[in-house]
């Protein structure tokens, strides 16, 4: 008998689209669902052909938060799981960019996976709540990477009521960047992916790495790090190259397009 994946990857165009595989049960983070999705980040981060990453659930949700049947830390075949946190590190730590694509509804620990990533596009009607609260706990692990997207301001209301609300309503929060009819949301998906393949490759690493340090730099030592690394960019072999090709009106050695 075939092992059912939880998570199932696939190279698209040059994007690794890895799909939360547990319709039957919302896409809940079980122990397993979390070690293959560390696993096929680790992969995609490893790829050279891979320019980024995409996140989406199958069936009608994104992630209903943790599997309390199977949750992230128990043993999997014996072996202990990869915790929650070093999930969202490694979506955050990651080379490429990750786009959360919510396709339906994501909830508590769901909502992580949302906030961690880089780019997050939703259906327009896709159901967001941190809903720990309902259950009588708090959204604790979460909170590291929702509270800098939401603002103390809107995490206060939403983390006490765990109240739902709509991809509109994520937008408006900060949580989400675009907020899509459901039949746009692939197109949505497919734009943002376009959109990355035209910058250069080493450039957005670095931009990654940028926001990363310079959100917890002082506005002086903001500047000391920033002006030499905007120099090494500018004097790098795909700096270089960038220019000449604007210089020259054509597209640069990346986009593959000559």
């Amino acid at each position: 008998m075939t092992e059912h994946k939880e998570t199932i990857l696939s190279i698209e165009k040059g994007a690794a689209w890895i799909r939360l595989n547990r319709p039957e049960s919302r896409n809940a983070l079980s122990a397993k669902l979390i070690n293959e999705l560390y696993q096929h980040i680790t992969q995609a981060n490893e790829d050279n052909e891979v320019r980024a990453i995409v996140i989406t659930g199958e069936g009608s949700a994104f992630c209903a938060g943790a599997d309390l049947k199977s949750p992230p830390g128990h043993l999997v075949d014996g072996k202990k799981n990869v915790p929650y946190p070093e999930v969202l590190k490694a979506i955050l730590g990651s080379s490429k960019p990750v786009i959360a694509a919510v396709n339906g509804a994501a909830y508590a620990g769901g909502l992580g996976l949302v906030a961690a990533s880089d780019i997050i596009i939703t259906k327009e009607d896709a159901q967001f709540s941190f809903s720990e609260v309902r259950i009588g706990v708090i959204p604790a692990v979460i909170s590291v990477v929702c509270v800098p997207k939401l603002g103390s301001h809107n995490a206060m209301k939403l983390f006490i009521t765990g109240e739902r609300f709509s991809g509109k309503d994520a937008v408006r929060f900060g949580l989400a960047h675009h907020a899509v009819p459901e039949e746009r949301l692939r197109d949505e998906v497919d734009s943002q992916l376009e959109m990355i393949n035209l910058g250069g490759p080493m450039a957005i690493i670095e931009c990654k790495k940028l926001v990363r340090e310079i959100e917890k730099t002082s506005l002086e030592e903001g500047f000391k790090l920033a002006s030499p690394w905007s120099q090494r960019m500018f004097t790098s072999e795909e700096g270089t190259e960038g220019m000449a090709a604007f210089r020259e009106k054509r597209s640069p050695a990346w986009t593959k397009k000559g």
